[in-house]
């Protein structure tokens, strides 16, 4: 289909200079109150600069800032320190990131090959900003939304996918050009993966294609979904509700059939890679050889006990393996890997236990181990060839060590890694391309919400990156204080506690208990959290509550062999956690025991239904949101890694969903779930409920129409406000009971 490229915008350019050292400053009003107007009105929120991007070069960086009611994407010159306005968003708004699996990249824009330019995403079309003009050009005008849009390597066209099929468009002729045509959105998918590979393979992130080096070439992902059953979300919200239909594996089903191919866009033709006669398998990642001479693919099996990394040949598909991972219980994917320009390949394992990195040939033999921090490695930033640099962030170890982040240097070469920060707390870094050394330093703690400044190689501060402190002050609020309890078997579990900032000394306050749970999990953190939930957590505390977390022996605190400890039973080791949390708080001469609560959402909700049903009597009160109640209506990727394949593990997956013990329940308890959840489906509270029906059991339930796993807009306040109302009602300080200590 050909059609042509519609009308050019004029954009209002300002220029900014940002001095080192300094935020943009205004008059602020008095502080309000803290309660739940100030979290949902942003007066307990600071605003920083949000979603940005290095220029290929690495020499510019473009953000989005929002001064009052608007936002602008920014782009900053970093040698110089001045910023300068050059979109103004006016009544765009982004795509919700978790909205579907037909996202773009979170940042929602990306730079030209060449710098000159931006692709952004507003809405539904694609804009292309000319960053020196300061004008804008609408590319596409269509009721059909556009997905991950990406230049050509050499600039000149934009690849995006419609309808399910991939799309062509010249950016010079306007021209467009159709180069797969069966894509249904229901059976076939072109260029853009399924609800469960977005979701649990590639981390919410709708990547589905990729350009060649050289431009002349796409590799891509076709999926074919009719094996897999559908589940029905309605919108309950209508005479006659609308029914959407979900392609969606759960445990023991049938997956997607997934194939990688190679389109040539001078013939149109396309080879598929050769990745092994078994179907269900998961093709997990996907990258070209800088040279274009191959295309890697990950191959992981569908125990998920074996990961191959798998070198393919784009001309007649062929395939061999170059390195292999295995594990007896699972293999956790990661996007902390590189190819290098030279072949070589920066591979992460956790073959020790922990996370680390290690450098491989071009033919895979293993050369070097080239990390060796106490802890694990959390996220590989960059592996610079030209320098020999690699950048890296990395936690110590138990009990601990997990809850801080730091960010190390080391060689290609091998030997000791330098720390590249000094602060306690939790430190990101976001590695500028093209070698030019620069990096956004991101900083906080618990109880401050820290600084972005962007440092050269040197570790030098160039320019701070703007932001806006929160009407209300952090140091206002409540504090968390980290500590470690007694856990079980003699072990030290990681915990953070809130107490009523107006404790007395001679009473006692009630609790309320948040965790998550699951494999690799971690809710202690020495990181500033804004969120709702964190900021609700604060005002329950200010409202006379002791707050509560402990992470458990299997959380990212202890490791792979701690998360091999939940291996084919989930629910146990949470508990114990919770439990050792409460042997704790009960020690506390200023905690009532008597009137604990414990809440979480999704896994959280999930060990919330377990907790109060395999250790009834505990907990005084409970609010479970988005729980799985039987594990076997969950997906196939997530719950099989874990959990193994139903028909291997029946007992297990029985013992451990909470359905199977809801007779149990004998405290008070809230089940709240969104009507429209396409990743927990609302049929896991329905079934809960309709378990404690038939056993005559009294409940709360809070059921939300159109709210997803996440709740937004009006609903979202309204839940905290009933979570409030039910602790209150269940727990509340106005009973709260003496205590004979002094």
């Amino acid at each position: 289909m050909i059609r042509g490229v519609t009308a050019t915008v004029c954009l209002f350019v300002i220029l900014v200079a940002t001095p080192r050292g300094t935020a943009r400053q205004q008059e602020q009003p008095a502080p309000p109150t803290f309660t739940l107007d100030a979290i949902f009105d942003g007066a307990a929120a600071a605003t920083s600069a949000s979603r940005p991007v290095w220029s290929p070069d690495g020499t510019q960086l473009a953000y989005v800032w929002e001064e009052g009611d608007s936002s602008a994407i920014w782009v900053l010159d970093v040698e110089s320190g001045k910023a300068r306005s050059v979109f103004g968003l006016g009544d765009f708004s982004w795509a919700e990131r978790d909205a579907d699996p037909t996202q773009i990249s979170e940042a929602g824009y990306q730079w030209a090959p060449d710098g000159q330019a931006l692709l952004a995403q507003l809405e539904t079309d694609l804009y292309l900003i000319d960053v020196a003009a300061g004008t804008a050009r609408r590319l596409t005008e269509t009721a059909e939304r556009e997905s991950d849009p990406r230049f050509s390597p050499d600039g000149t066209q934009v690849a995006v996918v419609r309808d399910f099929d991939l799309v062509l468009l010249d950016l010079e002729s306007g021209t467009e050009r159709v180069l797969t045509d069966d894509g249904d959105g229901d059976r076939i998918r072109n260029g853009i993966p399924d609800w469960v590979y977005w979701e649990e393979l590639w981390g919410r992130e709708g990547r589905g294609y990729w350009w060649s080096p050289e431009g002349g070439s796409i590799a891509y992902y076709r999926f074919d979904d009719s094996d897999v059953g559908r589940y029905p979300l309605a919108n309950q919200v209508a005479p006659y509700p609308d029914v959407t239909w979900q392609r969606y594996p759960t445990a023991g089903t049938k997956n997607p059939t997934v194939q990688v191919g190679v389109l040539r866009l001078a013939g149109g033709a396309t080879t598929w890679l050769q990745t092994g006669s078994r179907s269900d398998i998961y093709l997990a990642r996907v990258d070209w050889a800088e040279d274009g001479s191959a295309v890697y693919v990950q191959r992981l099996n569908r125990d998920q006990t074996r990961l191959e990394l798998l070198q393919c040949d784009p001309e007649d598909g062929r395939c061999k393996t170059l390195i292999t991972e295995e594990q007896r219980t699972w293999v956790n994917l990661s996007d902390d890997y590189e190819i290098l320009d030279d072949g070589r390949i920066v591979w992460p394992s956790e073959r020790s236990g922990w996370k680390q990195l290690y450098l491989y040939s071009p033919d895979g033999a293993l050369i070097r181990q080239l990390t060796r921090v106490p802890g694990a490695v959390a996220s590989l930033e960059s592996a610079d060839e030209k320098s020999g640099d690699i950048i890296f962030t990395a936690f110590g170890a138990p009990p601990l060590g997990a809850a801080r982040r730091e960010v190390y240097r080391t060689s290609l070469e091998g030997g000791e890694a330098e720390s590249l920060t000094t602060a306690d707390g939790w430190n990101v870094a976001d590695v500028a391309p093209g070698g030019s050394g620069y990096w956004i330093h991101g900083w906080s703690d618990a109880n401050r919400p820290g600084e972005s400044v962007v440092r050269n190689a040197d570790g030098k501060v160039v320019v701070e990156l703007p932001s806006k402190a929160a009407t209300i002050a952090p140091e206002d609020l409540p504090a968390w204080e980290l500590l470690t309890i007694p856990g079980p078997n003699g072990s030290k579990l990681p915990a953070r506690m809130i107490r009523p900032p107006d404790q007395k000394a001679n009473e006692r306050y009630p609790v309320i208990m948040y965790h998550y749970g699951g494999p690799g999990s971690q809710v202690v953190v020495d990181r500033w959290e804004d969120s709702p939930r964190s900021l609700w957590l604060k005002l329950m505390a200010q409202r006379g509550y002791v707050v509560f977390s402990v992470d458990n022996l299997g959380s990212t605190f202890f490791g792979k062999r701690g998360e091999d400890r939940l291996h084919r039973r989930f629910g146990e080791v949470e508990l114990a956690a919770q439990r050792a949390g409460v042997d704790y708080l009960s020690s506390l001469p200023f905690v009532d025991a008597k009137r604990i609560g414990i809440w979480g959402w999704s896994g959280g909700g999930f060990n919330t239904l377990y907790s109060l049903t395999h250790a009834p009597g505990v907990w005084r009160a409970a609010v479970a949101g988005a729980p799985v109640a039987d594990l076997t209506f969950y997906d196939t990727i997530w719950m099989e890694r874990y959990m193994d394949h139903p028909a291997d593990n029946a007992e297990g997956y029985r013992d451990s969903s909470p359905l199977t013990a809801a007779d149990k329940l004998r405290d008070r308890l809230l089940i709240v779930h969104g009507l429209a959840d396409d990743n927990v489906h609302p049929n896991n509270s329905v079934a809960f409920v309709a378990k404690l029906t038939d056993a005559g059991i009294p409940f709360e339930s809070a059921f939300y129409p159109k709210q997803k796993h996440g709740f937004r807009g009006p609903a979202e306040r309204h839940l905290y406000e009933r979570m409030t109302d039910f602790f209150e009602r269940a727990l509340s300080p106005e009973q709260r009971v003496k205590s004979s200590h002094p």
